[in-house]
């Protein structure tokens, strides 16, 4: 994500819902800081503010969608290459907010994320459906992402089965929920792939400076 300067003593929070799809199979290494199971990472990680703003701003019932394309160990390098799509039902303001706090212009966790990002591939504005029913979760970004998940049955099929104090994630301070895609197909900046089958986790997030 770019690291241009900005805001960081801006005051803003964001809470909602977050999922994620890659092409590791379960369980994702890359959480405990090893290399991905097919050498490089292709994940795309989706978050639905129920509540936020930044400063004054409202940004409730927004999405924004992140792809990251990690060519080795997401840790150790080489650095990855990210685009961003923000949700077109956004305004201006709203859209220049979420690109600040998403980039780590306004500090936070997102501050720290942007230091493995080499190569910026692009930021849009356009439509996101985001839907989480149950266990299932699902995404579409228009003429670039399909993502369906859904968590995986444990032993008592009432709870989720979950990965508690991760040392890599991009929810510090949350329980990830170990799911499975049944469709991951991505397709934009002249990537391309079909990673349906995979890795998926998902979870509620909480961020702030």
């Amino acid at each position: 994500m770019p690291n241009t300067a900005g805001n960081q003593n801006a005051s803003w929070k964001l809470e909602g819902d977050y999922f994620e799809g890659c092409n590791c199979d379960i369980v994702c290494p890359c959480i405990y800081l090893a290399d991905p199971d097919e050498g490089d990472c292709h994940v795309t990680c989706a978050w639905h503010i129920r509540k936020g703003h930044y400063e004054n701003l409202s940004l409730d019932n927004l999405n924004v969608v992140a792809m990251f394309n990690s060519p080795g160990n997401m840790v150790t390098g080489p650095k990855w290459k990210a685009a961003m799509y923000i949700d077109d039902k956004s305004s201006s303001e709203q859209t220049d907010a979420l690109t600040k706090i998403y980039s780590g212009q306004a500090g936070g966790f997102f501050a720290a994320a942007s230091n493995f990002i080499g190569e910026m591939l692009g930021v849009k504005s356009v439509p996101i459906e985001f839907g989480v029913d149950g266990k299932r979760r699902w995404l579409y970004v228009k003429n670039s992402v399909e993502l369906e998940i859904e968590g995986v049955k444990g032993t008592d099929p009432n709870k989720e089965s979950c990965i508690v104090n991760a040392p890599f994630t991009v929810v510090p301070g949350s329980d990830l929920v170990v799911a499975h895609s049944s469709k991951y197909n991505y397709n934009d900046h002249g990537l391309q792939w079909n990673n349906s089958g995979k890795n998926g986790f998902y979870c509620n997030f909480s961020y702030s400076p």
